[in-house]
């Protein structure tokens, strides 16, 4: 993590110099400024926001494309598909290629009703009924909560709204993890999910080789004194336009890919480097401290178990006992696919390989040799190859 501020202070000097000289001139793709409702109407298609109120008070927000370009919404109902963004983004992730490289706008134009949500503590959903940003019981949260308050929130929105109750569920990185416990842990709301679609699942993260992995090596403590204790990671506006600004100068975008792969993995010719800055500008949006310290203890663990708090009274202040409880994924029955990618260092193929043998109605498994991390969002064959096959499985699991 340290060095992604070394990448930014070095982005905003060669922004200064580069914009006093006046070099590599460039033309900033219009999305970049955009948020998800806006990329949606830019690029021609119906949208809808909300806000969805969990039980424990949060305001996330949620945007809809109830259907495809062209098409309208009087075909009869169409069937519900969510999606749960990884960490550090937000619900724009399913829209920053163009409209036939966007598995979000593909799922619109194949005949399906488009939910994609916000994760609580991001730009879009930090907001609640009571708690101010600025408390620190604000981002007392973890994807433990995500799971248990966010996803049925969500689920019970987009069911009451639609009158449809069963729908399918796409989760990208640490959205896998908030499926797989909602779905091992809540029986009734796992009866609502047609199929449960996951991008680079994470769940084991015992074998990461990413280097900024070193990072959950510092003690929760230093962490804590290093960041505080609340926001973690949070949208610079005046950051952001500089690393964006130096990215999507033709020259310098290797510096910004090179970053990209250290961070996830090498795969740089399936990326389209002209959308860089889109890719970019739409993270870091944030997250809390507390979520980053459970990563942290999910990292080189051999087992996969609910945030510790620290203390043996904390944790049977929270749990009744003094060790956070296991999550048991051989209890989720929810029909699985799963996706890999062989050249991915934040979920390697050894990490994969674990969790494999404990989803018991696992229904499809495919690795991508060359693939990262990325390359389930941002990937230019992603449509041809993943995609169409989860358009595919959808169909065949009604």
């Amino acid at each position: 993590m340290p060095v992604m501020w070394l990448f930014l202070t070095t982005a905003c000097l060669i922004r200064g110099t580069l914009s006093a000289g006046g070099f590599f001139e460039n033309t900033v793709n219009p999305e970049v400024w955009m948020n998800a409702s806006e990329i949606i109407t830019y690029n021609g298609y119906p949208s809808e926001e909300y806000d969805v109120t969990t039980a424990d008070g949060y305001i996330l927000a949620i945007n809809r494309i109830p259907h495809g370009r062209g098409q309208t919404g009087h075909a009869g109902p169409r069937p519900v598909v969510y999606m749960q963004h990884a960490l550090f983004a937000d619900n724009a992730y399913w829209l920053e290629n163009f409209p036939n490289g966007s598995l979000g706008f593909l799922l619109a134009d194949a005949g399906y009703d488009v939910w994609m949500g916000n994760s609580r503590g991001n730009t879009w959903s930090r907001r609640h009924k009571t708690l101010s940003v600025n408390e620190e019981k604000f981002w007392a949260f973890s994807f433990d909560e995500m799971a248990k308050y966010d996803l049925p929130g969500i689920i019970d929105f987009i069911v009451n709204k639609t009158g449809q109750e069963k729908l399918y569920f796409i989760g990208h990185s640490l959205g896998t993890t908030i499926g797989f416990i909602a779905f091992s842990t809540m029986p009734e709301l796992a009866q609502r999910i047609k199929m449960n679609f996951a991008l680079g699942p994470v769940i084991s993260f015992k074998y990461p080789t990413s280097i900024f992995t070193s990072f959950f090596l510092l003690p929760r403590s230093m962490i804590k004194l290093m960041f505080g204790t609340k926001g973690f990671f949070l949208e610079d506006k005046n950051a952001k336009m500089s690393y964006v600004t130096v990215c999507n100068k033709k020259l310098l975008r290797p510096m910004c890919s090179e970053f990209m792969s250290l961070w996830a993995g090498f795969n740089k010719k399936n990326m389209n480097m002209s959308r860089l800055d889109v890719y970019m500008s739409h993270a870091p949006t944030g997250s809390s401290i507390q979520n980053i310290l459970h990563i942290k203890q999910l990292y080189q663990s051999d087992e996969f178990r609910a945030y510790d708090w620290g203390s043996e009274a904390e944790n049977m202040n929270h749990y009744n006992q003094s060790r956070p409880p296991l999550y048991d994924l051989t209890a989720m029955k929810v029909p699985t696919a799963i996706w890999a990618g062989g050249h991915d260092v934040l979920v390697t193929p050894q990490d994969v390989a674990r969790i494999l043998p404990q989803i018991t109605n696992l229904r499809y498994f495919k690795q991508f040799p060359e693939w990262n991390h990325f390359d389930f969002v941002w990937g230019l064959d992603a449509p041809q190859r993943l995609y169409s096959k989860i358009i595919g499985l959808m169909k065949e699991y009604r």
